[in-house]
């Protein structure tokens, strides 16, 4: 596959995953821009709505490495970075990979974990690499942990740190389906269909190649001004107690880089920022108590930050 461009990957691997998750352009054409801009993606929604399914279909539509971490409380970090282990017979220690080395990383129920054992995942989400005793080794590239979670059920659950959320590029709601659609899935689960039916259609090398191809569009000024003066109109709402930080000013624009080259453009509009803002932004905000409380949340906080945000006037093209 040498060769192929962003838009002709993203268009394969939506094609496949679209073969399992039904009536869902939308939340696999941006959970496909997570995985070309080398985002983490939280997929948070009540229980039996796909998550893990589509996680999974994320991560079989790809021909290298993944690994399924499913999070309990008595899940150790060693499980998930690795340990140092001591060989008698060689009189030495020898590193034991954990679940993270791998391209995609599917972290079930995160929640469910300790705060120790999600700490584990702090590293290597930001710098793609994990420290053991002082030694330090890196995951394959790309990498990308795709995690899900249920926000209504609080039972044995943790709540993810501030610090951690912001390591997630965008935070995704898979949402009920439409009725056709649903007649659609429990045909197909009848049938047998599901995502371990699913092959690689991507290559790591052919990978890597379109993400380095998104991280190469233009970014005009003007248009990276307006990512920043939407970070900045988060940190002066009212409903907000803490805005987003500057990760969220680069992750608007890592992310719309991301659905600019798969439309066969080499530059980043204003309406790519647009049509990321809420799962880039929201989940970034921490809201006053009042707000916690009000219809829409931190969604709401952010679609009233772009509807007040003037949006610059650019060239369309290069």
């Amino acid at each position: 596959m040498t060769g192929v461009g962003a838009a002709r990957i993203a268009a394969l691997i939506e094609e496949n995953v679209q073969r399992v998750i039904l009536g869902k352009p939308e939340l696999v054409r941006l959970a496909v821009a997570g995985l070309l801009a080398e985002g983490h993606l939280l997929i948070e929604d009540v229980p039996g709505l796909g998550k893990t399914t589509l996680a999974r279909c994320l991560a079989r539509s790809i021909g290298g490495r993944w690994s399924r971490i499913q999070f309990t409380p008595d899940l150790l970090p060693g499980d998930v970075t690795g340990v140092s282990v001591y060989h008698q017979g060689q009189e030495r220690f020898a590193f034991h990979p954990g679940a993270v080395f791998a391209n995609v990383v599917v972290a079930d129920e995160i929640n469910r974990g300790t705060p120790k054992t999600q700490s584990a995942l702090l590293e290597v989400m930001a710098e793609r690499q994990v420290t053991i005793d002082t030694e330090t080794h890196e995951v394959p590239r790309p990498f990308m942990v795709v995690a899900t979670q249920n926000p209504i059920e609080l039972e044995g659950t943790y709540r993810l740190p501030e610090a951690q959320l912001d390591r997630f590029l965008m935070r995704l709601s898979v949402g009920y389906p439409e009725q056709d659609d649903e007649v659609r899935v429990v045909l197909g689960e009848a049938a047998g269909d599901s995502a371990d039916d699913l092959s690689p259609v991507v290559d790591v090398e052919t990978l890597r190649a379109a993400i380095t191809e998104v991280r190469r569009s233009h970014v005009d000024r003007a248009v990276a001004d307006y990512a920043v003066r939407l970070a900045a109109a988060t940190r002066a709402h009212a409903a907000v107690r803490f805005g987003a930080s500057v990760r969220g000013s680069i992750a608007l624009i890592r992310a719309a880089r991301a659905l600019a080259a798969p439309a066969g453009r080499g530059y980043v509009s204003p309406d790519d920022v647009k049509d990321v803002a809420v799962p880039v932004l929201a989940h970034r905000l921490v809201l006053t108590p009042q707000a916690e409380l009000a219809p829409g949340g931190a969604a709401a906080v952010v679609a009233d930050v772009l509807a007040s945000t003037a949006v610059p006037a650019v060239p369309t093209g290069r």
